[in-house]
């Protein structure tokens, strides 16, 4: 039954898709017979997959009104994005040395520069160690930090996390509690802080389910991601003794098409 319920979902929001593209092709008319059809159909495409489908997965999950504590971080249309792995406690300055002693490159902004630099990159196939991410949520606000570092230096393949600062007042708080994930707070960057992190690698190009935009595809093993990542910051000695934590209630789930058995590493910064 919820298999089913799931498969008449995106069949609606396919079917609000291609309505909304019918609408920009023929009833609008922001194209007309002076148009050459490749650049028609590449605005209809730009136009429904970063305009209209994002806005109505939104509607879509506030009608739904879902409700869970988020141990995954959330995309900008608001679907599941990277599981939480990983937790790092010190202050700004700590955490980024930590990662550049490690071998790792701290993500420049995501702008259109820096998003111009990525998309040439990917299809030249050119190094481009600092690269942008993509913009995920936790605690109502996108991430505070990335770290990457290029497999084979392809922009194409990397390891790579993102971090959300939370002060360090409530390293106390279960992670299973909804107040804890529900904390938009931002501690200075100069003070010891819970730096949140969701670490995935790279593999090449896909397509998002919903709205058929261009992104990373990653692979869905998340656990060895997280002990890679830990790995690396042991070999340099940037961290010191590692701790379990676990931020959902089942040993293995699939968030997204991510398999994660829950469980989030944590370690002071050295």
């Amino acid at each position: 039954m919820r298999f089913v319920a799931l498969i008449y979902r995106r069949l609606a929001v396919l079917a609000l898709g291609a309505f909304g593209v019918w609408l920009i092709v023929f009833v609008f008319q922001l194209t007309d017979s002076r148009l050459p059809t490749i650049v028609a159909i590449s605005l209809a495409y730009a136009v429904a997959a970063y305009l209209i489908l994002p806005r109505v997965v939104r509607m879509s999950l506030k009608i739904l009104q879902r409700k869970s504590v988020p141990s995954f971080t959330v995309t900008g249309d608001g679907f599941p994005g990277d599981p939480v792995n990983l937790v790092l406690i010190g202050e700004f300055e700590r955490l980024r040395a930590a990662f550049l002693s490690a071998g790792w490159t701290e993500a420049e902004p995501l702008g259109l520069t820096s998003s111009w630099r990525m998309a040439v990159a990917f299809v030249l196939d050119r190094p481009y160690p600092a690269a942008p991410f993509s913009t995920l949520f936790l605690f109502g606000r996108a991430q505070d930090v990335g770290f990457q570092k290029a497999i084979d230096g392809s922009p194409r393949k990397r390891h790579h996390v993102r971090f959300w600062s939370l002060s360090l007042e409530r390293s106390e708080e279960p992670l299973n509690d909804p107040d804890f994930w529900l904390n938009a707070d931002r501690p200075e960057l100069s003070e010891p802080a819970l730096w949140v992190g969701a670490g995935t690698r790279d593999t090449g190009l896909s397509f998002t389910k919903f709205t058929f935009q261009f992104t990373h595809a990653t692979a869905d093993d998340v656990n060895s991601e997280r002990d890679f990542i830990i790995s690396e910051l042991q070999r340099s000695g940037a961290i010191g003794d590692v701790m379990w934590r676990r931020a959902g209630e089942t040993l293995v789930a699939r968030v997204n098409h991510y398999v994660t058995d829950g469980e989030v590493a944590a370690a002071n910064l050295a």
